[in-house]
C-alpha cells in the first residue's frame, strides 16, 4: 500500500486498537487512556511497527491534545477560580511546589541537566481533573466539601501547571537564563491574565451576536476558531499550543451549557483524543526497561510524585483531620494526560532523553492507576 491508502489503513488500525483497549480497561474500572497508551506501545516502532514517524500522525496527535485541553477548559468557569477558597488555593500551591522540588532535585542528583530536571519537575506537578472528578461522580459525592476542595484545587493546579509548562518549554527553546525565564514568565502570565480579564469580557459582548448569525452552529464554529487561533498565538510566542487551547475553553466556559459546546465537541473528542494517547505510547521503547537503572529511576520518581502530592496537599488541610488530609493528597495524585503532555513536549523538543521519557510515562501511568482505588476506599463509608 502507498500514499493515502497506507495512511488511511494505519489510522483505521490505530483508532480501532485504541477503542478496543480502552473498552477493556474501562471494564476493569481503569481509565481508558491507559489502554490507549498500551495500544500505542504494541503498535509502535519497537514492537509491531504499525505507526511510522510521519508528520501526519504527529499532527493528528497534536490536534487531539488541543481538543482535550479545550474541553477541560470548557468545564472551568473563571468566576470559580477567582472566588475559590483559601484552602483550595493553598492545596494547589503546595501540591505544585512539593512535587516540582522533589522531581527537580532528584533529577539533578541523578546527574541530568538543569533543563531535564525542570521538565521532570513540571511533569510531576499537574493533577488530572477528569480522573478525580470521575471518581466523585461515580460515588455521588460531587457536592461534598472534600470534593469541592479537591476539584477547585485541581483547577488552580492545572493553571499553575500550564504556566510552569510555558516557562519550561520556553526555556527549552534557547539558553537558560534568568532574563529568559523572566520574559517567558511575563509572556505566560500576561497571556493568561489578558484572556481571563479581557477575553472573557469580549466573549460576553460578541458571542450572543454570533449566535444570531445564519451559519449553522455559529457559536460552536466560533469556539473552534478560538481553539485554533489561540493555539497558534500561544505557539507563536513560544508557549505550548495546548495553553492556547486550554485558555480558549476557559474564555468560552460560561457559554458551555447555553450553547451545548461540550456536547458538540464530543465527536471531535472521541475521534481525535485517542490518537494523542496512542502516539504517546508508540514512543516508548520497552527495551529501555531491560536496564535496572530505568526501573529504579521510574520507581523513585513515582514515589516522589505520590509523596509530593500527599504531603504537600495534605499539609494544606491538616487542621481538618489526618484522614481528610490524606484523602485530599490521594485525590490530587493522578497525573493523567497533563503529565504525558509535558513529557511528550520534552521528548519532541529534545529537552529530555528517551530514557527519561519512559520514566515519566511510567510515573504518569502508575499514579493514574493507583489513585482511583485508594481514593474510592477512603471515600466509601465502612
Amino acid at each position: 500500500m502507498h500514499g493515502i491508502t497506507d495512511i488511511l489503513f494505519r489510522l483505521f488500525i490505530i483508532f480501532t486498537s485504541a477503542k478496543i483497549m480502552g473498552e477493556l480497561f474501562e471494564r476493569f474500572k481503569q481509565p481508558a487512556l491507559i489502554g490507549e497508551i498500551l495500544a500505542g506501545v504494541i503498535l509502535g516502532p519497537y514492537l509491531l511497527n504499525m505507526i511510522p514517524q510521519q508528520e501526519v500522525y504527529q499532527v493528528l496527535a497534536e490536534i487531539g491534545v488541543m481538543v482535550l485541553l479545550f474541553t477541560v477548559g470548557l468545564h472551568i468557569k473563571v468566576e470559580d477560580i477567582l472566588k475559590v477558597g483559601g484552602r483550595s488555593t493553598l492545596v494547589a500551591v503546595l501540591g505544585v511546589v512539593f512535587p516540582f522540588v522533589l522531581g527537580y532535585i532528584y533529577t539533578l542528583i541523578a546527574e541530568h541537566s538543569t533543563l531535564e530536571a525542570m521538565f521532570i519537575g513540571a511533569a510531576m506537578v499537574a493533577t488530572s481533573v477528569g480522573i478525580t472528578a470521575r471518581i466523585f461522580a461515580d460515588l455521588n459525592l460531587m457536592d461534598s466539601e472534600i470534593a469541592r476542595i479537591i476539584l477547585a484545587a485541581a483547577v488552580i493546579d492545572d493553571i499553575l501547571g500550564m504556566i510552569i509548562l510555558a516557562i519550561v518549554t520556553g526555556a527549552g527553546q534557547g539558553t537558560l537564563s534568568y532574563v529568559n525565564l523572566g520574559i517567558i514568565t511575563l509572556e505566560a502570565v500576561g497571556f493568561v491574565l489578558f484572556l481571563i480579564l479581557v477575553g472573557t469580557r469580549l466573549a460576553r459582548r460578541y458571542v450572543p451576536r454570533v449566535a444570531n448569525l445564519r451559519t449553522r452552529n455559529a457559536v460552536f464554529a466560533l469556539s473552534l476558531i478560538f481553539l485554533l487561533g489561540l493555539s497558534a498565538v500561544a505557539s507563536s510566542i513560544k508557549l505550548a499550543a495546548i495553553i492556547g487551547a486550554f485558555m480558549a475553553g476557559l474564555v468560552l466556559s460560561e457559554f458551555n451549557y447555553q450553547f451545548q459546546l461540550t456536547q458538540k465537541a464530543e465527536s471531535l473528542y472521541d475521534f481525535l483524543v485517542p490518537f494523542f494517547f496512542v502516539i504517546l505510547g508508540s514512543r516508548v521503547d520497552l527495551s529501555l526497561f531491560a536496564d535496572s537503572g530505568i526501573w529504579m529511576g521510574a520507581g523513585l520518581i513515582t514515589l516522589f510524585a505520590i509523596l509530593g502530592k500527599v504531603i504537600g496537599c495534605g499539609l494544606a488541610v491538616i487542621k481538618s483531620g489526618l484522614k481528610n488530609a490524606f484523602t485530599v493528597g490521594v485525590g490530587m495524585t493522578p497525573r493523567g494526560e497533563v503529565g504525558m503532555i509535558v513529557a511528550s513536549i520534552g521528548l519532541a523538543s529534545g529537552a529530555i532523553s528517551s530514557k527519561l521519557y519512559a520514566v515519566v510515562l511510567f510515573m504518569v501511568v502508575a499514579t493514574t492507576v493507583l489513585a482511583p482505588p485508594f481514593l474510592r476506599k477512603l471515600l466509601t463509608p465502612k
